[in-house]
């Protein structure tokens, strides 16, 4: 049986990752600057911006450790969670399909608490602010995790890292709508500048258009993609795909886990775990980074990350065609150690000391556009492969389970990251501590995979090619 990927349909399913990445970018952005600033408000009785002013910077670097605090406390809930709704979706049965419910629950609610997290933030309200993000990040585990979970469940397993290359440029699009937001709505312009000059659209304008355009993508892939009737049209496509997957020994649920795959599954999640430590330290301090450390504009973060997009955009576009030559193993591992090397550059450059802008920041680096291009190819060829890999190894009955695997894996890393690395500041009180402190983490991340992950490159299968693979999509 030749096995073709649904161009169209998988386009669909990426609005689900659309939603997710549009709503996490502006997250990740925003909120460790806002608990930046009013910690430091609340501990050393001035804005960050005025102990920038001040010259007494070694403050800013003291309280990362309790930023670090609120965003894993938030990384812990979803550890828990994230499971939990993994596996409540496998055993849900409805009319709509078993994904749906917890998808469209978790965007609305979502959506709703959003944009009260900068109105807490712009009336110092520190407990309100913390609880709208715990809002917020619980009822998106409720959505992540199904969300994910529908492109595997009506994808034959050979398709899937094709299909996951799609839907996370689908998700990409979500991210850079975020982005353009930072550059026009520079948090920056809010940050630096004392309390009465601060306006408050600078700050909600995104988080609003974050929840509206997060709530149109979650309708969207509801009117689109019946599950129900999608899956028991290509039930035959699913058996298949399951004789052709790329595992040591097959998949029997009436069995337990085989001892090769079950080894593959650890080897697997513990290099996961170690290149989240790493991507999400990044994620979660590059903001505070360009505007403390860099002392450059906000929008500066902003290019990066439009740069990084596009870039991961063309490592999606191309993983699937390099894991079908070489294996998925060595995609992956390529991948780390790309984005390793970016890494390692980037802890060699520093502020320009060249002052630009209205509130006399300084220029940005260059170098850092180009490290950070290579850093988003890279990840890309990871992400791309490394998700598919974990689904590979169970039946369709368990793969919101095995989603769930994937994340407690990731939200571990995301749990711990923040604060190791706020100590680190702390005890360091040096901002060069995160590239270094990343870099590491993915050499790690590298030889885990290469020692310890099997490279078994799936069966050769009738996949249809080029412009007859684009037909009969509907």
């Amino acid at each position: 049986m030749e096995l073709k990927l649904n161009y169209k349909r998988t386009a669909l399913i990426g609005f689900a990752f659309f939603g997710i990445l549009l709503l996490w970018q502006v997250y990740d952005s925003w909120c460790p600057t806002f608990l930046t600033d009013i910690f430091a408000s609340k501990m050393y009785g001035m804005s960050s911006a005025n102990l920038k002013a001040s010259g007494d910077a070694e403050h800013i670097l003291r309280v990362q450790w309790l930023v670090g605090i609120v965003m894993a406390c938030d990384n812990l809930a979803a550890l828990i969670l994230l499971p939990i709704f993994g596996s409540l979706s496998d055993r849900t049965k409805t009319p709509i399909g078993k994904r749906m419910p917890f998808i469209l629950t978790g965007t609305f609610v979502a959506a709703l608490a959003f944009p009260f997290i900068p109105l807490f933030f712009h009336r110092h309200n520190i407990a309100g602010m913390i609880v709208m993000m715990a809002i917020v990040l619980m009822f998106m585990m409720m959505y992540r995790n199904p969300a994910v979970a529908l492109m595997p469940d009506i994808t034959p397993k050979p398709l899937r890292a094709k299909a996951n290359g799609i839907i996370n440029i689908m998700g990409y699009f979500g991210g850079a709508f975020a982005t353009v937001l930072g550059i026009f709505l520079k948090l920056s312009n809010y940050i630096n500048v004392s309390d009465a000059a601060r306006k408050l659209y600078i700050i909600e304008i995104p988080f609003v258009i974050a929840s509206v355009l997060m709530v149109i993508s979650a309708l969207v892939l509801f009117f689109t993609v019946k599950e129900n009737k999608i899956i028991e049209e290509i039930k035959d496509e699913l058996e298949e795909g399951e004789k052709q997957a790329a595992i040591a020994t097959p998949v029997d649920d009436n069995k337990p886990m085989s001892k090769e795959n079950r080894n593959m599954l650890i080897a697997i999640l513990c290099a996961e775990f170690l290149w989240f430590m790493a991507d999400n330290g990044i994620g979660t301090y590059i903001g505070n980074y360009v505007i403390y450390y860099l002392q450059s504009a906000s929008s500066a973060t902003m290019y990066l990350t439009i740069i990084g997009g596009v870039a991961s955009v063309a490592g999606f576009a191309i993983a699937g065609y390099i894991a079908d030559k070489v294996g998925r193993k060595w995609t992956i591992a390529a991948g780390l150690c790309v984005t390793m090397l970016s890494i390692l550059c980037m802890s060699f450059v520093g502020p320009t000391g060249k002052v630009t802008g209205q509130n006399g920041e300084f220029a940005f680096p260059v170098a850092l556009f180009a490290v950070w291009a290579f850093k988003g190819f890279g990840m890309a060829l990871v992400h791309n492969c490394s998700f598919p890999m974990v689904v590979e190894l169970c039946s369709s009955k368990k793969i919101g389970k095995f989603t769930g695997f994937y994340y407690t894996a990731s939200m571990a890393a995301q749990t711990v990251t923040p604060v190791l690395i706020g100590l680190i500041f702390r005890v360091s009180l040096a901002w060069r501590a995160l590239p270094v402190y990343a870099c590491l983490a993915y050499a790690l991340s590298a030889a885990v995979f290469i020692f310890f992950v099997k490279n078994i490159k799936a069966k050769k299968v009738g996949n249809v090619k080029g412009i007859e693979a684009l037909g009969d999509s509907d």
